[in-house]
């Protein structure tokens, strides 16, 4: 019987929320260890050696074996746990499209939207959206805005997952990753009628799964909204 996968996450991160959905939905063995990344727990000395020199999450231990970053660790998992073929099939052109949109994401969607949350939530908490801070808030807003229309007119198809008739990573990373503008009150569905279909068909897939990883989720988007 092999160890359970020794999962470090916190439900804030969009990689977190991919992973966490992926382990329910293959029944992959694995040990969830929540860390709070708010609070600095990625930090804690008691995490050094867990997380090991990036000190982020998600990381996993695989039988001592150590690595982060999300999408590597998902093809990690692909590659040494039996799951079903459909997260990343083996036909080379499937996997090509799969990985031409992961690496579109890193370019665009996953380093606009952490940079605009993470401003506009400093700025919020300082009050200083003003001036400089003010316009570099706007600037990002508008690449997320950009980002969210080219999503929409370049990868969904209506009905259809982002690669084909069924659910694969890419699915699960991107609906996560336009879920998290939604903490700093930009709504990623205004005007984009097809995202939001795509995403309510990657919710339905993966329910009860997807409701439980954002489900933390909401609850901090809704108490940052009360304190704004």
């Amino acid at each position: 019987m092999p160890r359970p996968v020794k999962f470090f996450y916190d439900l804030l991160s969009t990689h977190s929320r991919a992973l966490y959905m992926f382990f329910e939905a293959t029944k992959i063995p694995y040990d969830p260890i929540p860390v709070c990344t708010t609070k600095g727990e990625h930090l804690a000395d008691h995490h050094k050696e867990n997380l090991g020199r990036f000190q982020q999450v998600p990381t996993i231990i695989d039988d001592g074996f150590k690595l982060s970053n999300g999408v590597t660790i998902l093809k990690y998992l692909i590659r040494e746990k039996l799951i079903p073929e459909h997260w990343y099939p083996r036909d080379h052109k499937t996997r090509a499209r799969i990985d031409e949109y992961l690496e579109w994401q890193h370019d665009t969607t996953s380093k606009v939207f952490n940079a605009f949350v993470q401003q506009k939530y400093l700025a919020d908490a300082a009050r200083q959206e003003e001036g400089k801070d003010s316009n570099r808030v706007e600037q990002y807003r508008q690449q997320v805005n950009q980002n969210l229309n080219q999503l929409e007119r370049d990868w969904i198809v209506p009905g259809r997952f982002i690669v084909g008739d069924r659910i694969t990573i890419a699915d699960i990373l991107a609906a996560c990753e336009v879920e998290q503008p939604k903490i700093v009150g930009l709504d990623p569905f205004a005007g984009r009628p097809q995202l939001a279909s795509w995403v309510e068909k990657v919710r339905y897939t993966m329910s009860p799964y997807y409701q439980e990883a954002h489900r933390d989720f909401y609850k901090f988007t809704e108490k940052v909204a009360m304190k704004n």
